[in-house]
């Protein structure tokens, strides 16, 4: 059985060898708790529990049923695919952030976000994503955000 170091870092995006999706994407982990350890299988230690449902992770790397994610900090290691979920989310990056109604900065505010919110992520365009949290919504730079690329586009 490989070891989580015999798994190569991705230097640019390249496809994962078990779902053929690109390496590295963005996920969120889908339960409220989730162990994170040393290595792709279960006699791996526990190095920490994730205490977060819907956070931003970052998938670097896949193993069988295993995927290797960071957060934001750059802090991770090896969870089981199921405790993570495609539905995107983000990482607010700025205390008071100001959402707009469009993606425009002259554009009416609709909310304003603390640092460290989970967003919803919706559409995103070159420089701005649409993002929801606590039923407010609006457009934020994308610059402002965790868990998204910075040329990633979405509809």
């Amino acid at each position: 059985m490989a070891q989580a170091q015999d798994v190569p870092e991705p230097t640019e995006e390249t496809l994962g060898p078990v779902t053929n999706l690109p390496l590295p994407r963005y996920v969120s982990l889908k339960t409220s708790e989730g162990n994170v350890r040393r290595g792709p299988s279960l006699t791996h230690r526990i190095d920490w529990v994730f205490t977060r449902r819907g956070m931003p992770l970052e998938i670097t790397a896949e193993y069988g049923h295993w995927r290797r994610v960071r957060d934001r900090d750059g802090q991770g290691g090896w969870v089981h695919y199921a405790l993570l979920s495609g539905v995107r989310t983000v990482l607010v990056e700025e205390d008071m952030l100001r959402v707009h109604a469009r993606p425009d900065e002259s554009s009416p505010v609709m909310a304003a976000f603390e640092a460290g919110v989970v967003a919803q992520l919706g559409a995103c365009e070159a420089t701005w994503c649409e993002i929801s949290a606590e039923g407010h919504d609006g457009w934020a730079p994308k610059s402002k955000l965790w868990g998204v690329k910075p040329n990633e586009l979405r509809e």
